[in-house]
């Protein structure tokens, strides 16, 4: 038998893992299903991840990580926020939502089992700060780097920014539409730049000896 890094091992159960989930759902989800899925045996499956919470709990992770390379693939960060959300959400929305409603849906049913199932109700918490803090992240990243301010906080605006996109997906994912979702998208982008009011940050002129300051 081939030898296979643990590290190669674990990413190959969790992309087989993702592959089921998107295809069945999470109810019908198995840890036989996905050792198929993945050509290998049960019993090294189980080694990897004893139960099914951990197996969930990882994919969460791959698919957060995916999601934070999709939002990144295009970005400049120092063109500032406005940029960084209509170009983020935009290969978001195109790499991950267009030609893969499967992982939307397989996102949903993962929070919905796990606020139905005692003692996993803390994976759809996780799902939600971390969505929340990858888009927080970026924006913030981005307006350091061109030098601007924002009318609210950044962890404020990651919240809206996701709570406008889950919706969005949610209506997508029960009428498809890739038209009206482009349309609907674009305008959701607009309010949030709005909102958020990215604005360069002006500097205050200051004498010899004294600590700069910004103004808004």
């Amino acid at each position: 038998m081939v030898y296979v890094k643990a590290s190669e091992r674990e990413d190959q159960i969790v992309a087989a893992a993702v592959q089921v989930l998107s295809d069945v759902g999470v109810p019908a989800t198995t840890l036989r299903a996905v050792a198929a899925e993945a050509g290998i045996p049960l019993g090294t499956l189980q080694y990897v991840f004893p139960t099914k919470d951990k197996l969930l709990r990882a994919v969460i992770t791959t698919v957060i990580e995916e999601i934070s390379r999709a939002l990144r693939s295009r970005l400049e960060l120092d063109r500032g926020v406005e940029h960084a959300l209509r170009e983020g959400v935009t290969s978001f929305w195109e790499k991950l939502v267009d030609s893969r409603i499967g992982l939307q849906i397989m996102q949903y049913e993962l929070m919905t089992y796990s606020l139905r199932t005692e003692g996993a109700t803390d994976l759809a918490r996780l799902q939600y700060e971390r969505y929340g803090a990858v888009v927080t992240e970026f924006c913030e990243q981005a307006a350091r780097a061109a030098d601007e301010r924002c009318a609210i906080g950044f962890d404020t605006l990651g919240r809206l920014a996701l709570a406008q996109i889950d919706g969005l997906i949610l209506q997508h994912v029960a009428d498809p539409d890739a038209d009206r979702a482009r349309h609907d998208l674009n305008l959701a982008v607009d309010m949030l730049i709005l909102f958020a009011d990215p604005q360069p940050v002006v500097r205050r002129t200051r004498r010899p000896g004294t600590t700069p300051t910004n103004t808004r």
